[in-house]
């Protein structure tokens, strides 16, 4: 069985991505508002939620602590930046009708964390898991052939949140401390970029209500998800985690093809399915090494 921990991740988990599987309906409803504005607003705004919930939480102690760590505080910059060029490309594919690139980097996502978990975290990587990485591979090599150039989006969504998580599982702070010095590193840029650079849709003077409305959303929107990804990164294994990342790509792929009528054409499916085919690869590997598990487990209790 589970420990309560370990089920506490699992929660955490779903919590995450159920939310990120939702999130291009958001976006596209700021579709006339350009990316690095609304990558702006997400960074303002989440600064001032993230200082809400950790007043409430009552986790200032561990911001603190963090500040002391001269190596915390530079892997949280390294980690920042990351966050902020997966925000931003992110934002871009969904309201340039590139969802299902968006998609297609999020189901690539948990076969990298199998393969930088063997890289960086010593855990081992299983026959079926090469195999399953391999057809990961195929795929994308196969878009490659058919297009004449590699599927950028989706592999720039996947290594640096890939990287993201690796790097936030290495150091031993609380999801809402790190994501508030990681906001809080982004906050001047964002500042000078809304003051000096910013759109005119960007301000409020110059939109609805309900524009405005879902800007200052932003800040629920990008934290809430993030805070449960980094609780379950902290409670669970990252190979572990990678498998749950399967709800929100499922999510964006049915909405980037029956929503917004995205072309599917024949080499970004055979890409998708090799992709598909590793991941049922991976399951059942996993599944399988479960429940060997828990018999051995048995066994010698």
């Amino acid at each position: 069985m589970f420990s309560d921990r370990s089920k506490q991740g699992v929660l955490f988990a779903l919590g995450a991505y159920l939310s990120w599987g939702v999130a291009p309906l958001y976006f596209k409803a700021l579709g006339n508002i350009p990316a690095p504005d609304i990558l702006t607003h997400r960074v303002v705004w989440s600064v001032l939620v993230l200082v809400l919930f950790l007043f409430v939480a009552k986790q200032w102690g561990k911001v603190r602590a963090a500040l002391r760590s001269k190596k915390i505080m530079l892997i949280l910059a390294a980690s920042a930046v990351l966050l902020a060029g997966n925000w931003l490309v992110f934002i871009w594919a969904v309201n340039n009708d590139h969802l299902l690139d968006a998609s297609l980097g999020y189901y690539i996502n948990p076969l990298l964390n199998v393969f930088l978990g063997r890289l960086f975290l010593g855990e081992t990587l299983r026959p079926m898991q090469r195999v399953a990485v391999g057809c990961a591979f195929i795929g994308v090599a196969t878009l490659l052939v058919a297009h004449g150039n590699l599927p950028w989006i989706a592999l720039f969504l996947a290594a640096s949140f890939g990287t993201y998580g690796l790097l936030r599982k290495k150091i031993l702070v609380e999801s809402m401390p790190g994501l508030l010095l990681e906001s809080l590193m982004m906050l001047p840029f964002a500042l000078y970029f809304w003051i000096f650079h910013a759109s005119e849709s960007s301000h409020f003077a110059t939109n609805d209500w309900q524009t405005n409305a879902l800007l200052i959303s932003a800040g629920l929107v990008t934290t809430v998800p993030l805070i449960f990804f980094n609780a379950a990164a902290q409670r669970i294994k990252y190979s572990t985690l990678g498998f749950f990342q399967y709800l929100a790509p499922s999510m964006m792929f049915l909405m980037a093809v029956i929503l917004f009528g995205e072309p599917l054409d024949e080499a970004r499916l055979l890409t998708f399915v090799f992709v598909w085919a590793g991941l049922a690869i991976f399951t059942i590997d996993s599944l399988r090494f479960y429940r060997k598990e828990r018999k051995l487990r048995k066994s010698i209790g």
